[in-house]
């Protein structure tokens, strides 16, 4: 055996040892959750969820908390514009709902999109309050399995 080939063994030995280790790590991390997508005219603004558990149950105890998150992501609307909601086809297959200000807005639906005039978030009749207003999509009728929330800021 020449100098030069156990060098290139080693190598190969090593390179497949890093190989390993990085499939390792790649299936000890978590699956990202499915995402949700609100647009308003030309901007979009996605999210994963705030509270998820895999497609289980999420403890009621968890959701108010959720509901309560303060580092979630924000959009203008324009009270003229129509906001378009948008959802995984995983989310859509166990139906959801849009709540606002925790409350729920819609009904249920398996559909992946959705659309409610502007003017609905900023309307007092609806709930709202001032010039922002939470919104949270809800993954599941019966358990919720899922979370994501938005801040809907008016501009006009």
């Amino acid at each position: 055996m020449t100098m030069q080939s156990a060098v290139r063994r080693r190598r190969a030995v090593a390179a497949a040892g890093a190989v390993s280790a990085g499939l390792l790590v790649l299936s000890a991390c978590d699956k990202p959750s499915p995402v949700s997508t609100i647009t308003v005219g030309s901007s979009s603004v996605n999210a994963e969820a705030t509270c998820y558990n895999d497609g289980a149950a999420v403890k009621t105890s968890e959701l108010a908390e959720c509901l309560k998150d303060t580092d979630i992501k924000a959009i203008s609307v324009d009270p003229d514009e129509t906001v378009r909601f948008g959802v995984d086809p995983e989310i859509a297959d166990k139906g959801w709902t849009i709540l606002m200000n925790g409350q729920p807005l819609t009904d249920a639906s398996t559909k992946t999109y959705r659309t409610i005039p502007g003017s609905v978030f900023f309307n007092a009749q609806y709930g709202a309050q001032g010039n922002s207003t939470l919104v949270s999509i809800k993954e599941g009728e019966q358990e919720v399995t899922g979370v994501w929330s938005f801040k809907l800021k008016k501009d006009a």
